[in-house]
């Protein structure tokens, strides 16, 4: 297990104010820089994009960051549309740095077959600060709804809006890291005034398909084709990971709009959060973007071919 670096704000079992959440902010430090990383391969990609900015992030002192989507330059209204997102947790590095790789290697391939709609750094100032929060303390990936107290969800949910029920499929890409249980969940369960316990971190990629939609064919398309790339996660003894029950090999579910997750956010049919775990001594960082970049690709070809 991992050793904790979270250090401890507050009095135990009582939930951060506003003071606590002043010195969580304060102790956080920018550790790259969004603009060079991402936003520069963003523009890298007008020949074969138009990039839209669908909004702007005022971070007080941390500066203003703008909110990007590259959008299929032969858009028709007569296709479905298939979305990709990534960064909804800034430190999640492969998927920004995958679903920008999918832009440069995958995307032309379905070019006047599907609308394509790739966010690849929903979180800027999270991807600086390697943060799983927003500025204020709070998880994007909780707070996808209508009014978001979250910035960064509320300007997506805004400008995906017009495009609900227009969607046919959508991947969110993810990571699961050791700092998730040495850091952002004892940082939780601080901030929420819970005593904090510990658990496991799955050693490879696996899927989060919709409780209240599952689509198990969809999933395992996905999870075949990243196998050539990377190792599927396996279970823990009691068929879990996470915690969740494991519905297929490298799948679990969660209810995606229930609990405010991104890719609850268009009501496509096809739906799945994808989790790589770039601390696997079986995988590098370049393995990880491409398992994203895999699984973007997988996702759309699946939806093409099953759609109508």
């Amino acid at each position: 297990m991992p050793a904790q670096t979270f250090q401890p704000l507050g009095t135990p079992g009582q939930p951060w104010g506003a003071a606590e959440k002043a010195q969580w902010r304060a102790r956080q430090r920018k550790q790259r820089s969004h603009a060079d990383e991402v936003v520069a391969k963003i523009h890298a990609l007008l020949e074969a994009f138009r990039v839209l900015q669908y909004g702007e992030l005022d971070c007080g002192e941390d500066g203003r960051y703008p909110l990007l989507a590259l959008r299929g330059k032969y858009w028709d209204d007569g296709l479905p549309t298939a979305l990709v997102t990534g960064g909804v947790h800034g430190y999640e590095t492969s998927g920004v740095h995958g679903a920008l790789l999918f832009a440069q290697q995958y995307a032309a391939a379905f070019e006047g077959k599907l609308n394509l709609l790739i966010v690849p750094c929903v979180s800027p100032w999270a991807y600086e600060h390697i943060q799983r929060w927003n500025p204020q303390a709070l998880d994007p990936n909780r707070n996808f709804v209508a009014g978001s107290p979250c910035a960064e969800s509320r300007a997506l949910w805004d400008f995906l809006q017009p495009l609900r029920g227009k969607v046919a499929v959508h991947i969110d890409l993810h990571e699961t890291t050791d700092s998730d249980e040495a850091e952002f969940r004892p940082a939780l369960a601080a901030r929420d005034g819970q005593p904090f316990e510990p658990d496991t971190i799955p050693d490879g990629f696996y899927l989060v398909d919709d409780s209240a939609n599952p689509q198990p064919a969809f999933q395992d398309a996905i999870n075949l084709a990243v196998a050539k790339v990377t190792h599927i996660a396996m279970s823990d003894m009691d068929g879990t990971i996470i915690g969740s029950p494991v519905v297929a090999e490298g799948v679990i579910r969660y209810p995606l709009v229930a609990l405010g997750l991104c890719a609850g956010i268009t009501g496509a049919r096809y739906t799945t959060t994808t989790e790589v775990y770039p601390d696997s001594p079986r995988a590098s960082p370049a393995q990880c973007n491409l398992a994203q970049a895999t699984a973007a690709r997988a996702a759309l070809e699946f939806a093409l071919a099953h759609a109508g």
